[in-house]
């Protein structure tokens, strides 16, 4: 089956994790049940990029949530694939966009959302959201509608 899939990572023992930003680590699979809508949530608590002004560490909680179309993205992939932003230098709202983009781009969901709760520093966290739903469809409106009452009900902060 996996090779009917093209997975290269799934049960490979020799991982290696590359530490520049690489979007070309990211696989998918087929998704046997396109006809339903389901979200897929992965957490991701050990995100990490560098500050690009500083160079200083910054680290994340990721939280990807996608309703997926033909494709999905295969977990081992992706965990690699966020491991590469290691040694990244952007902002952390730039962090979650390209994510969102490079998943956009891998599987064509129908919809998909990327919040990144990142740790203080100085004294202030920084939680950028941003989120997306197939032009022309139901999801479309979905998007508009997260985005709207997104943090309606923010959660409470303790220091991370």
């Amino acid at each position: 089956m996996r090779e009917k899939e093209n997975l290269t990572l799934l049960g490979n023992q020799h991982n290696n994790y590359e530490t520049d930003y690489n979007p070309r680590l990211l696989e998918t699979f087929l998704n046997k049940h396109p006809e339903n809508d389901y979200f897929v949530k992965f957490n991701c608590p050990e995100f990490t990029s560098l500050c690009p002004i500083t160079g200083q560490p910054d680290f994340a909680n990721i939280i990807i949530s996608y309703v997926p179309g033909e494709r999905m993205v295969e977990s081992k992939s992706l965990k690699l694939y966020l491991f590469s932003f290691r040694n990244h230098g952007d902002f952390h709202e730039d962090c979650v966009n390209i994510i969102m983009k490079d998943l956009i781009k891998l599987m064509n969901p129908k919809y998909i959302e990327v919040w990144g709760k990142f740790t203080p520093r100085g004294g202030i966290s920084i939680d950028p959201y941003c989120n997306y739903g197939m032009p022309g469809t139901k999801w479309e409106e979905v998007a508009f509608n997260r985005m709207a009452n997104h943090d309606m009900y923010p959660e409470k902060v303790d220091n991370r």
